[in-house]
């Protein structure tokens, strides 16, 4: 079992000046501060928005609506006292350039130029490190991928490779000391099912021979597994080669009646096999765990003896069961069956008790839409082990399948996996890049369809090759800056923004300083898909930008700002792409 140490995000030192940052910060506090003049705790929900239409302001506050019924005063007339109360407080005295009701109670909000400017600096200073937040102690493990040794990565496992990494380097942004982990059935029936398979190839039985079975009807006859990849297994063994995967070794007999080192050898080989996917993938794993671990340590011994302990267990028909109805479950479970075997979840009880007592006070697992059943039972579980673990914990992110699509037709079957399209298919026929980009474009519980398609489209169609383009962009209006005037972007960090005044260029600065407010969300919510929505955004605004106003003018004072907001621009860019693991191209 391979171990790490955990992950982070490499950090430069923190910037002490966040003027743009700052002023928001310094006028929700004082927006606070007013409304708990208003009502007792009212200070806690102080909120901004967006407004819905730009021209409205930078800035919308609905707490006067809010408060107004608590409060028995009219919305509107609330809305007017708040105006001058918070026009009378330093911060929005130096911030803001004015506040106008609308509608029967709208806070509208509009910000001094210098407000809205000051965030390029802060993106140019901040370089790489903008948006993330200061280290924290707390460990946080994510346990994703998690496929059994025993096939391919399909296209599913590729949504969880993506969205596990993506959330993996979400939360590393917010100080968060990162793991992350692979855990693998190898002490499983399709462990047994696999050496099988592979036993019959290495004896020349191939799927269509008579001798294969094939009857759907006969439970025996499903068994088996048909791709490829099983003769690749049984021809690497008969030949008595070596694999090295990430977590072991294994040399083959060649014995083609040694079914145990056949089934040692297949596990190793198709562990080599997921490494080569994910690495292609860029992928990487700080921890493996075997779950044969839990039986051969005890561990799974162990979270039953707990439970028994605790009197949450009793005996019926032969089979041990969990009172998981004490703790919300629909049915008690049966944790050990008649024949002495345990059910699934047990394991995964034990499992995540040693995440708990391995010291991960947080745990995020990304699964399958088709684990959501159990939730509940391991939680109950968890909470019936009386060990301290938390209600709630573990927390879950569920995600469906993937669809693919090419010509206009769905594609069900990749020749090497025998009845999917696998992860490495995917990558093969698009890119890296392109594949995580669409896989996490969407919430993950939604349905989504992979249009092989539009992914090697070059035109704005395509939402990774859109954003990317952006970025490409603004590196070759830096690149012919630089070779004509000898220009260098560290200067840019002391260019005067004031030149700054268009609307295009207020839309994109308000944007850019949405990016870490946007970060902490997304990290909160386990949701990437907003980081994607933010970048298709941010390089639409960039693009109308490019189209409204040339940069590289005779001016220098206003070709200065204007290379700054742009650099600042790229930089975010760069920076939301590498939380989704995606390149950030200077030439396209």
């Amino acid at each position: 079992m391979a171990t790490g140490t955990g992950t982070q995000r490499p950090r430069v030192q923190a910037v002490k000046l966040r003027p743009m940052l700052s002023a928001k910060q310094h006028l929700l506090a004082a927006l606070a501060a007013e409304l708990e003049k208003l009502q007792t705790g009212a200070g806690a929900r102080a909120a901004f928005e967006s407004p819905k239409v730009a021209a409205h302001g930078d800035l919308a506050c609905t707490a006067a609506m809010q408060l107004a019924k608590a409060l028995k005063q009219n919305p509107r007339q609330l809305s007017e006292t708040l105006r001058s109360a918070l026009l009378a407080t330093p911060a929005f005295e130096r911030w803001v350039d004015a506040i106008e009701i609308a509608g029967p109670g709208f806070i509208n909000i509009r910000l001094k130029d210098a407000a809205k400017q000051a965030v390029v600096h802060e993106v140019l200073q901040a370089a790489e490190c903008f948006g993330e937040q200061p280290a924290q102690p707390n460990k946080v493990l994510v346990e994703f991928v998690s496929a059994n040794p025993t096939g391919p990565l399909h296209v599913g496992h590729g949504r969880q490779a993506a969205l596990g990494d993506a959330i993996c380097n979400l939360l590393a942004t917010q100080g968060q000391q990162v793991y992350r982990e692979f855990y693998y059935n190898d002490a499983g029936v399709q462990i047994g099912t696999l050496a099988k398979s592979t036993h019959m190839r290495a004896q020349g039985i191939q799927p269509g021979d008579a001798t294969w079975p094939t009857d759907p009807d006969n439970p025996e006859s499903k068994a088996f597994y048909n791709g490829d990849y099983i003769q690749d297994i049984a021809t690497d063994f008969l030949a008595g080669k070596t694999v090295q995967s990430d977590d072991r070794s294994c040399t083959a007999s060649g014995d083609v009646n040694d079914v145990d080192g056949m089934r040692e050898f297949a596990v190793a080989y198709l562990r080599r096999e997921q490494d080569l996917d994910l690495k292609a993938f860029d992928v990487r794993f700080d921890n493996y765990y075997l779950e044969s671990s839990l039986y051969t340590s005890g561990k799974v011994d162990a979270a039953v003896q707990k439970l028994k302990d605790a009197g949450k267990t009793y005996e019926q028909d032969g089979a041990l069961w969990l009172k998981s109805t004490d703790y919300g479950d629909d049915k008690d479970r049966v944790m050990r069956k008649g024949d002495g075997t345990y059910t699934y979840f047990v394991p995964d009880v034990a499992y995540h008790i040693a995440k708990w007592e391995r010291g991960f006070s947080r745990v995020v697992n990304i699964q399958g839409t088709d684990h959501h059943g159990t939730i509940a039972r391991v939680r109950a579980g968890l909470q019936a082990a009386n060990v301290g673990i938390p209600e709630g914990y573990p927390d879950y992110v569920l995600h469906t399948m993937v669809r693919v699509m090419r010509g206009g037709e769905e594609v069900k079957i990749s020749k090497r996996a025998g009845s999917y399209v696998t992860l490495r298919d995917l990558i093969e026929w698009t890119s890296k890049d392109a594949v995580r980009f669409f896989l996490l474009s969407r919430k993950p519980d939604t349905e989504y369809i992979f249009d092989i398609d539009l992914a090697l489209a070059q035109n704005n169609d395509n939402p990774v090759y859109y954003v990317q383009y952006a970025h490409a962009r603004i590196c070759s209006v830096l690149a012919a800056w630089k070779e004509k005037d000898g220009g260098d972007t560290a200067s840019l960090t002391h260019a005067g923004l004031s030149p700054l005044q268009s609307p295009q260029a207020h839309a994109l600065m308000l944007a850019l300083a949405k990016y870490p407010e946007m970060l902490t969300s997304a990290a909160n919510d386990f949701a990437p898909h907003d980081v994607t929505f933010y970048l298709r955004d941010l390089a639409s605004l960039y693009h109308s930008y490019y189209d409204a106003e040339r940069i590289l003018v005779d001016d220098e004072a206003v070709k200065k700002a204007r290379l700054a907001l742009v650099a600042a621009t790229a930089q975010v860019l760069r920076n939301g792409l590498k939380v989704l693991g995606v390149s950030a191209p200077q030439k396209m």
